[in-house]
């Protein structure tokens, strides 16, 4: 069993360090072993998850947390600014963006330039636009496609509770 925290700094409202007295979370599993990993960074993770998975298929459990930052708040009720300034959000986005780093490693790797990049940027945003233009045009699916190819059938069963679909949909 692979454990993992996505630990992205803040609660609802709150800090870790005025919620949490111990926040290194990866520390706090008594008996399962973890570390933690900076998480912007997706090779990393990429490296990290590898090793963890054979780490647990050979030693047990193994606790990973993973750091992030969360650049919003949590809904319309929490703007995020309230307890951090936006000078921290800025300077987090300028030296931890996730997007940054990999550009970043991307170039300095010679994998692209960053003209490359650049042009791949633009593409992916214009074909993105159209995408979301074409789904504002199409129409609510119905309450029968929740059920579309996810493994459950409309006369599935759920423990504890007796809900069948085609009582609900006309």
């Amino acid at each position: 069993m692979l454990y993992i925290c996505e630990n992205n700094k803040y609660g609802m409202g709150t800090s870790q360090d005025r919620a949490a007295h111990n926040t290194d979370f990866f520390q706090r599993g008594d008996k399962i072993p973890g570390f933690k990993i900076e998480a912007q960074n997706v090779l990393m993770v990429r490296e990290a998850i590898k090793w963890a998975g054979a780490y647990v298929k050979e030693n047990g459990p193994l606790f990973l947390e993973c750091s992030t930052y969360r650049y919003h708040g949590h809904s319309m009720s929490d703007p995020g600014v309230t307890y951090r300034t936006k000078e921290e959000i800025a300077d987090t986005r300028k030296q931890r963006d996730p997007i940054e780093i990999a550009r970043a490693m991307l170039i300095e790797a010679n994998w692209a330039s960053a003209d490359e990049l650049k042009d791949f940027e633009k593409q992916t945003r214009k074909r993105l636009d159209a995408e979301v233009e074409q789904i504002k045009k199409d129409p609510f699916p119905s309450e029968a496609d929740l059920y579309t190819d996810i493994g459950a059938t409309p006369e599935h069963y759920v423990r504890g509770v007796e809900y069948h679909l085609s009582k609900h949909i006309e």
